[in-house]
C-alpha cells in the first residue's frame, strides 16, 4: 500500500514540477543575419545585461588585426547587440533575447569612414556620438582560433 502511495504521489510531483513554458505570441524575435559577413569577436555587459558580436568581411578583419586601428578600404564592420536574460533550460546559463541595435562602420574604396546606428529595439533613437562609438569598434581584438 505504501508503495502505491509513493508511486502516485511522484507521479503528481513530477506532472506539477515540470512546466512547459509556451512561446511567448505576443514577442516578435527579430534575427540578425550577417550575409557573408564572418564572426570576429564578442563581449559582454553585465551592467546593462547586454551581449555583442562582431562581424566583419576580410579587410575588416586585417584592420582589427593590425597595430595602427586603421581601417582598410572596404572595410565592413557591424556590431550587434542584443539583451540577454536567463537560460530557462540551463541553471546559471544565459540567451540572446531581444536585438537592440546593429551598428555599421564602414570605409569605402576612397577611404572615407561612416558609421551608421540602426535601433531595432524600438525604444527612444538616440545616437550615439559616432567618433567614440568608432574608436570603440575599432578597439576589438579578433577571437582567435586554435
Amino acid at each position: 500500500m505504501k508503495q502505491i502511495l509513493f508511486i502516485t504521489l511522484s507521479i503528481c510531483a513530477l506532472f506539477t514540477a515540470c512546466k512547459i513554458d509556451e512561446p511567448d505570441k505576443d514577442l516578435k524575435r527579430i534575427v540578425f543575419d550577417p550575409g557573408d559577413l564572418k564572426f570576429i569577436s564578442t563581449s559582454l555587459n553585465t551592467k546593462k545585461e547586454t551581449s555583442s558580436a562582431l562581424y566583419g568581411n576580410p579587410e575588416a578583419l586585417v584592420s582589427l588585426s593590425g597595430e595602427n586601428n586603421q581601417l582598410k578600404k572596404g572595410s565592413v564592420i557591424k556590431l550587434v547587440t542584443w539583451k540577454y536574460h536567463d537560460n530557462p533550460q540551463y541553471i546559471g546559463g544565459t540567451i540572446t533575447g531581444e536585438l537592440l541595435s546593429i551598428e555599421t562602420v564602414q570605409a569605402d574604396h576612397n577611404g572615407n569612414v561612416s558609421y551608421k546606428m540602426q535601433n531595432t529595439s524600438g525604444t527612444e533613437n538616440v545616437q550615439p556620438n559616432k567618433e567614440e562609438r568608432i574608436q570603440y569598434i575599432m578597439s576589438y581584438r579578433p577571437v582567435v582560433r586554435p
